[in-house]
C-alpha cells in the first residue's frame, strides 16, 4: 500500500510539472515604444478664445508582443515641475486654451513670455509596467488668468474697518454693465459711497428708500457681514446679509458653528479660505445657517445643494469655490505666519499669521502687525519644521537662517515665494 501511495504521488506531482510548463505567459516585447507628435511646435494662447482647440497630443501604439489593455499618461515638465494628464485609452488628446494655459501656469510660465515645456507619454500597463516615450519640445506662451474687476468705488463710513478717511471697501465689476458689488464686514454705525478714496463725488440715501442721491444722507446699518449691490445705471443700491463659510466636524467650531469664513476673490471670482482643519467632515453653507448649504454626491469636485458631508484628512488647506459652476477643491499648503520673543505669542506661538494675496502668486504679506522689541523668524504651519530666518540681513531669506531682530513698532511685513529657495521679504 506504501509503494502504491508513493507512485500515486509520483505520478501527481509529475503531471502538475507538466501542467505548469505546459502553460503559456505573455511575454512583453523588449522592443515596443511609443511615439509622440504635436498637432504644433509653437502655440500662442488667446484669452479670448478659451474654448478653441490648440494642441493635440497624438502617439503611436506599443508593439507589445500580446493582446493588451493599456491607459496613456501624458507629462508636461518644466524646470522641476510636472503636471500629468491621464488620457484613458485612446491614442491622442486635445486641449483647449483653457486646459493647456491652466497646465502651464501651474508649472511657473509667466504670462506673455514664450517657454518650453517637454511633454511624454506613458503607456501604463500595471502598477509596475510602464513604456515611456522620449520627450518632445513645445514652445508655448500662456496669458495670465487673473481678473480685473477693479472700479473706482468703494465703501466708506464709521461702520467700516478704516472709518470715515478710508481706504474705503472696494466695489467689483459684475457681469451687468454699471452694477457693482462690495462684500463688506461692517460694524454698527454709517456708510456713504463714494469714488477713488476721496469726497470730491459721493453717494448717501436721503430718505432711506434706496434711491442713491448724490451727496446724500449717511445710510445706517448694523453689525454683519454683507453684499452691497450698487446699480449706476438706475441710481439704486440694496444691502443683504450675505456670507460663505466652511462648518464640520474638521472646523475649529464644528457642526454648530460660527462657520470658518471664506473670502471674496475678485482676481478669480471665486471665494477662498485658508484654513487649519482636523480629520472629519465639512460643508458649505451661506450666513451660517442651514438654509442654503452644499456638500458633494460623488466626490467629483462639483458642489450639490444639500449634498453629502466632505470628509478631509487633518492639515493646513487653501479651499477654493466658484459659485458660478459649483466646482471646489481643497489643496494642501503650508501657512505662514510670524514667530519670535518680538511676536506676541513668543517663540512657542500660535504664530501671527501672514494673509496670503490673491493678486500675486506666492505672495503673503500683513499690515500693520505690532511688534515688540526683539527677534522673529517665518516658519510654515506653527512648527520648525519649514522656518526661514535672514542670516546677513539683507532681504532674502534663508532656510533654517538667523534669527531677524527688531524694535518695537507697527510694520507691514511680505514675503515673496516666486524664488521658493531664495524668497524676498520686506518689513516697512
Amino acid at each position: 500500500m506504501k509503494l502504491l501511495n508513493r507512485l500515486l504521488l509520483f505520478m501527481f506531482a509529475t503531471t502538475l510539472i507538466v501542467a505548469c510548463d505546459d502553460e503559456e505567459y505573455p511575454v512583453l516585447n523588449p522592443s515596443a515604444e511609443t511615439v509622440v507628435s504635436l498637432s504644433s511646435s509653437d502655440v500662442v494662447l488667446d484669452k479670448d478664445n478659451l474654448d478653441a482647440d490648440v494642441l493635440t497630443v497624438s502617439w503611436s501604439e506599443p508593439a507589445y508582443g500580446f493582446e493588451a489593455a493599456p491607459s496613456y499618461r501624458i507629462s508636461f515638465t518644466y524646470a522641476d515641475l510636472t503636471e500629468v494628464v491621464n488620457a484613458g485609452s485612446a491614442l491622442s488628446k486635445t486641449f483647449t486654451t483653457s486646459e493647456l494655459n491652466k497646465i502651464l501656469l501651474n508649472l511657473g510660465f509667466e504670462g506673455g513670455v514664450a517657454n518650453q515645456t517637454n511633454i511624454k507619454v506613458d503607456a501604463v500597463l500595471s502598477s509596475y509596467k510602464e513604456i515611456a516615450s522620449s520627450s518632445v519640445t513645445l514652445t508655448a506662451t500662456a496669458f495670465e488668468d487673473k481678473l480685473d474687476l477693479s472700479t473706482i468705488w468703494g465703501v466708506v463710513g464709521s461702520a467700516t474697518p478704516n472709518g470715515w478717511d478710508g481706504p474705503d471697501v472696494p466695489f467689483y465689476k459684475t457681469s451687468e454693465a454699471d452694477v457693482l458689488v462690495a462684500y463688506p464686514t461692517l460694524t454698527g454705525g454709517e456708510i456713504k459711497f463714494r469714488t477713488n478714496n476721496a469726497w470730491d463725488f459721493n453717494y448717501g440715501d436721503s430718505g432711506l428708500d434706496g434711491t442713491l442721491d448724490e451727496g446724500g444722507d449717511n445710510i445706517p446699518v448694523n453689525a454683519g457681514t454683507y453684499k452691497i449691490t450698487l446699480d449706476l445705471t438706475t441710481l439704486t443700491y440694496t444691502i443683504e446679509e450675505y456670507a460663505w463659510g466652511l462648518v464640520g466636524s474638521a472646523t475649529t467650531n464644528g457642526w454648530d458653528g460660527p462657520d470658518m469664513p471664506l473670502q471674496y476673490d475678485p482676481f478669480s471670482d471665486t471665494w477662498k479660505a485658508l484654513v487649519e482643519l482636523a480629520t472629519g467632515e465639512i460643508k458649505v453653507r451661506q450666513n451660517n445657517d442651514w438654509g442654503v448649504n452644499y456638500g458633494d454626491n460623488g466626490s467629483d469636485g462639483v458642489l450639490d445643494a444639500g449634498g453629502d458631508n466632505i470628509p478631509v484628512n487633518a492639515g493646513t488647506y487653501l479651499v477654493t469655490v466658484d459659485f458660478k459652476t459649483f466646482e471646489y477643491s481643497i489643496k494642501p499648503t503650508f501657512i505662514w505666519g510670524i514667530v519670535g520673543s518680538a511676536a506676541p505669542n513668543g517663540w512657542d506661538g500660535p504664530d501671527v499669521p501672514l494673509n496670503l494675496s490673491f493678486e500675486k502668486d506666492d505672495f503673503w504679506y500683513i499690515n500693520g502687525v505690532t511688534l515688540a522689541d526683539g527677534e522673529m523668524k517665518f516658519r510654515a504651519n506653527n512648527s520648525w519644521d519649514n522656518n526661514f530666518g535672514d542670516t546677513g540681513l539683507d532681504g532674502v531669506l534663508d532656510n533654517g537662517g538667523d534669527n531677524i531682530p527688531v524694535s518695537a513698532g507697527t510694520y507691514n511685513i511680505t514675503i515673496d515665494f516666486a524664488d521658493p529657495n531664495a524668497p524676498v521679504w520686506t518689513i516697512q
